[in-house]
């Protein structure tokens, strides 16, 4: 199943101490150095990446939505946030989705939408690993898992919950 991630793009921004301070000198600077951090990632990891932003602070001959080095950006139209923009993807791709924002409003949206979601800062510990060493992920996935052997049984109390062994796996693959 292909991976879409959906990115609060202000609020990857406003989480973000490097692209905080691009953004407070000019805010086209910060939107255009998350398209290059994104760009780069997903040249690493081949997922179909949005990044949805509030159609108030847009530029002026912007589309609603245009494509810049394969990531697909979005402004939300004029009586719209991107907060709806978002839920309203995350109800539509539904288990293809993976939302990164901090606000817990989206969060859980997309979480009744069965849509997984990651946090701004986590997501971007990962954006940084992916991207930073060519090996396309970390080294800490490369670590077997190396638990004591045991004859004890395992039962379904010791097993996370359905949803989470999901949530886990998706965000695995980033």
């Amino acid at each position: 199943m292909a991976l879409h991630i959906i990115i609060d793009g202000y609020n990857l921004i406003r989480n973000s101490a490097a692209l905080t301070v691009l953004d407070r000198q000019d805010i086209q600077l910060g939107r255009e150095s998350l398209v290059d951090m994104l760009a780069a990632y997903r040249s690493v990891k081949h997922h179909k990446i949005t990044v949805v932003f509030d159609g108030t602070d847009a530029p002026v001959y912007s589309q609603s939505h245009d494509r810049v080095k394969g990531i697909t950006v979005r402004f939300s139209r004029s009586g719209e946030t991107a907060d709806e923009v978002i839920k309203r993807m995350a109800a539509h791709d539904r288990e293809k989705a993976l939302i990164v924002s901090s606000d817990r409003e989206i969060v859980t949206a997309a979480a009744a939408c069965r849509a997984t979601t990651i946090s701004s800062s986590e997501f971007e510990q990962k954006l940084l690993l992916g991207g930073a060493d060519g090996s396309g992920g970390s080294r800490e996935d490369d670590v077997v898992d190396r638990r004591p052997f045991s004859t004890q049984k395992k039962g379904p109390r010791r097993r996370a919950p359905k949803s989470r062994r999901r949530n886990r796996k998706r965000i695995g693959k980033l």
